[in-house]
């Protein structure tokens, strides 16, 4: 289908409208902030540590080269300025609406099954022998050998929540739906086989990629943990843009299921109304017909009386 424009769809004109339609996913969304904030107040699993798994865990404590703060930023408000940037363009708020509610239920959907996950597994850091002996003086139980804690409480708490890697698959989540949008906006495939297009969708991919390696790199996660977590987010991005546009591939790809939605009922609406403006005109035409044909009847009457 090609892209049509019924006059522009604006926030100022259609925003309340269009908001008003997705109140109870916009409500969901605001549970799922709930429910990940609890997950990350509670505390997670304290799984076995034992003595002789210590070797695979004294790995240095450093700082995050990707620190928590910079990761909403990457996720969600890079993702966010392209889709702004195509509202100023193109004027529509179906995309804009419905871009912002896939972004933001991509990577808290993400959230709340990462944080779900660490508190159940509970797996350690590598650099956990640190956080829990910050002295490097090891405390053991005598009968089960597993490991005393000395260090800071938050410290080790953060220790148990190694897999799978948060930062890796909130990056995978946000960007990976930015891939998937613009691979729609820029029609990658459109079968005419411009390699740049897919230069242009691999770049969030290869930005959330590199978060990723830092992870493994700072010692805070294990490789299978930035696996699992990219793993978790592109699979969630995935489904979320899918709810709301069609396939990049797809002859419609390039706008949300809503736009078409409206569409379609704009169509119907005219529709209707031609043929509501025909029945009536048809009505109109055939009293006037009758008035016509009344009138020379009584004509003829008159003409017989004489």
């Amino acid at each position: 289908m090609p892209e049509i424009q019924l006059g522009a769809h604006t926030l100022r004109s259609h925003g309340v409208q269009v908001a008003r339609i997705h109140m109870h996913d916009w409500l969901i969304l605001f549970l799922l902030i709930i429910i990940d904030i609890i997950l990350n107040v509670i505390e997670p699993f304290h799984r076995f540590v034992g003595k002789g798994m210590m070797e695979d865990l004294m790995y240095p404590l450093k700082d995050n080269t990707v620190p928590f703060w910079a990761v909403p930023i990457i996720a969600i408000l890079l993702p966010f300025c392209i889709i702004l940037i195509y509202y100023f363009i193109r004027k529509d708020v179906y995309d804009f609406h419905q871009a912002t509610l896939g972004l933001l239920f991509s990577v808290l959907l993400t959230a709340v099954i990462t944080d779900a996950i660490k508190d159940g597994v509970g797996r350690p850091r590598p650099d956990f022998f640190w956080r829990c002996f910050p002295n490097g003086q090891g405390v053991f139980n005598n009968v089960t050998l597993n490991v005393i804690c000395t260090g800071k409480k938050g410290v080790i708490k953060e220790g148990h929540k190694s897999f799978p890697s948060g930062h890796t698959s909130w990056s995978f989540a946000g960007l990976g739906f930015l891939a998937w949008y613009m691979s729609g906006k820029i029609r990658a495939f459109d079968r005419r086989g411009h390699v740049a297009k897919l230069c242009i969708v691999f770049a969030p991919i290869l930005l959330a990629a590199m978060v990723a390696v830092s992870r493994v790199d700072d010692y805070w996660h294990h490789w299978q943990d930035v696996f699992a977590g990219g793993l978790i987010g592109l699979v969630v991005a995935s489904f979320c843009y899918l709810q709301f546009f069609p396939p990049p591939y797809h002859v419609d790809g390039w706008g949300p299921h809503a736009y078409f939605h409206m569409l379609e009922q704009s169509r119907n609406g005219l529709q209707t109304s031609n043929t509501n403006t025909s029945a009536l005109s048809l009505r109109v035409t055939e009293m006037e017909g009758v008035q016509v044909q009344s009138r020379h009847d009584s004509e003829e009457r008159e003409g017989g009386y004489r």
